[in-house]
Formats: C-alpha cells, sequence, structure tokens
C-alpha cells in the first residue's frame, strides 16, 4: 500500500535540496549583486549610467559620492537636499559592508577596513576578473566604457554579473 504522505516528503525535499543548490550556487560564485529597488535611486542614477548595485562598493565609498555629486566623474550630478539624503541613506543602508548583506563579500574582500574607493572598476577583485579581455574588446563601440556592464553581462540589469 503506497502511504499518502511519501510524495509531498519527496516534493518537500526535492524543493529544499534545490533551493540550497541555487543559494551555494550565488553565494559562491559571487557574481550577483542584488539590483536597485528604491524608485528615486534608480531614476536618478540611471538617468545617465546604469545604477549599479549597492553592495558593490562600501558605504565609506556611497558617503563620498553623494558628497561630491558636484564633480561625479567630471560631471555635475547635483539633485536637491532631499534627494540626496534619501538616495544616500538607500545605498549606505544596502552597501556591501552593511549588516546583514552576504552579496558583496568577493568583491570588497581586498578592500581595506574604512576604504572608500569610487570606481567599482578599480576595485582588485574586478581588475583579476576582467584582465583577460582585450584592449580591443573594451575599445568596441558597444562597450564604450568599463563601467557599462551591460554591454557584457546581459543580467546586469537584474543583478548578474556571471561570464555570458
Amino acid at each position: 500500500m503506497n502511504h499518502p504522505i511519501r510524495p509531498l516528503v519527496s516534493a518537500v525535499l526535492i524543493l529544499g535540496v534545490s533551493a540550497f543548490t541555487l543559494a551555494g550556487a550565488i553565494a559562491d560564485g559571487g557574481h550577483y549583486y542584488p539590483p536597485v529597488t528604491d524608485k528615486t535611486t534608480a531614476e536618478e542614477c540611471g538617468s545617465c549610467h546604469m545604477a549599479f548595485p549597492p553592495s558593490m562598493l562600501p558605504a565609506a565609498s556611497w558617503k563620498k559620492m553623494m558628497g561630491e555629486l558636484d564633480r561625479h566623474f567630471g560631471d555635475d550630478a547635483s539633485v536637491d537636499a532631499a534627494t540626496a539624503d534619501l538616495i544616500t541613506r538607500y545605498l549606505t543602508s544596502n552597501a556591501g559592508d552593511s549588516s546583514g548583506l552576504r552579496f558583496s563579500g568577493k568583491l570588497l574582500r581586498d578592500i581595506a577596513p574604512g576604504a572608500a574607493p569610487q570606481r567599482i572598476t578599480e576595485l582588485p577583485r574586478w581588475k583579476r576578473e576582467h584582465r583577460e579581455i582585450s584592449k580591443a574588446e573594451w575599445n568596441d563601440p558597444k562597450v564604450k566604457t568599463k563601467a557599462n556592464c551591460a554591454a557584457c553581462h546581459d543580467g546586469a540589469a537584474q543583478g548578474y554579473f556571471d561570464d555570458d
């Protein structure tokens, strides 16, 4: 006689193992960074470039960057004080070194405590991950800049930066 609970137990075990495997793959791969979910941050930052996941940099980086919007990588990206405060709070509370976040460990591993790097493309881990990309690939008109993640990573807007 078949026991009615066996299929249910099997399904629960399969789901559990699948979830554990997926979570491990994401955590181990180190290429997932939760995308920006705050509407104001996405709109303001995304109006000029991809709104980079906050967990890609430590809180000190975001504080410094938001405090220098009038000199934002050669442009004036100034916003009103209330908007700047909202964006700063969002970025710093979701930064890579914020409590409880586990997504940026590998990317920020080589950063000194308290450091405030301003370019994700200057992080030691980023450089190692991209060291085999030729100058010709960087100069491709579709790429234009090393900060154009979506040119090579189809899932960048969703937070996935695995090799495509």
